[in-house]
């Protein structure tokens, strides 16, 4: 579960979006109020407020948002209990209070309102309220066994490693089975083994390298592997083959529904790759290598 505060003025104009019925908003969590609608309430907030006239920013505005998996089981007794229990983690107390779920998309959230200003006329203390809004709807999923920030970054991360070696591999198995002398024989033969491969074209129409999109993923090549670069890919189709007829296969490209050539930057690392293997293999052959 994600949460997130901020301290705001705009009570109003807040609240009717929380209760905004297009949403198909519901009131499922209140604390010492009795109005009915959101110019009510924040009446009901104002009369408190004036309680403290140096504090402007009077009202804490909090958006709890469950997993989307975690949603799907949470009615209103449920997030009512969210709201109470995050209220405690924030030690906001005995303080006016009203929240809403929104339930128009998949992702079901709540818009939690608190007056920031007690019945004394003590202004709540916000500093690094966006920081501790979090930690607090971290202790609250844990106390409700929901998901947790830290349970979604881990499996993300877990399932991320895990698409990068698979996209690894059918890149080498293309450079393996198919063998590509351009980079469009590249993109066909990833494609064929279930990768599609989308090239990056800058302002001035020059390719600077890959995107790689496989099982909802969408990552650069140098996020996949080092070796997946624009240059790296470049350098592997030109390393059985001279300069001059690898420039000649791919100076014009037709990639993505246009033509283009290759970045200065690419060509150099590739023109700069093919110089050193051909000086070593010179160097391997009067060695009698």
């Amino acid at each position: 579960m994600i949460g997130k505060g901020k301290a705001i003025s705009h009570t109003q104009a807040s609240m009717a979006y929380g209760w905004n019925q297009e949403k198909d908003a519901e009131v499922v969590y209140s604390q010492n109020i009795t109005g009915d609608t959101p110019k009510e309430v924040t009446a009901e907030f104002r009369i408190t407020q004036e309680l403290n006239e140096n504090c402007e920013k009077n009202t804490l505005s909090f958006v709890l948002s469950p997993t989307i998996d975690d949603g799907k089981y949470l009615e209103k007794k449920e997030l009512s209990r969210i709201c109470e229990q995050f209220m405690k983690q924030m030690n906001l107390k005995d303080r006016q209070a009203i929240a809403f779920v929104h339930r128009d998309k998949a992702h079901k959230h709540i818009h939690l309102y608190v007056n920031r200003i007690d019945f004394k006329g003590v202004a709540y203390n916000d500093s690094f309220i966006g920081k501790r809004s979090q930690l607090a709807a971290e202790k609250v999923a844990e106390k409700m066994q929901l998901t947790t920030v830290k349970q979604v970054q881990w499996e993300k991360q877990h399932n991320l490693s895990a698409i990068r070696s698979e996209i690894k591999r059918r890149h080498d198995l293309t450079m393996q089975q198919f063998k590509p002398r351009t980079f469009q024989d590249y993109i066909k033969g990833m494609e064929t083994n279930g990768v599609k491969v989308i090239p990056s074209i800058n302002k001035a129409n020059k390719l600077q390298g890959f995107r790689f999109e496989f099982d909802k993923y969408n990552l650069k090549g140098s996020e996949v592997h080092r070796s997946m670069t624009g240059g790296n890919i470049g350098k592997s189709l030109a390393s059985e083959k001279s300069m001059s007829s690898f420039l000649k296969e791919n100076t014009q490209l037709k990639l993505a529904g246009k033509t283009v050539e290759l970045s200065t930057g690419m060509t150099k690392a590739i023109a700069k790759h093919v110089i050193k293997k051909i000086i070593s293999k010179g160097m391997d052959a009067g060695m009698g290598f």
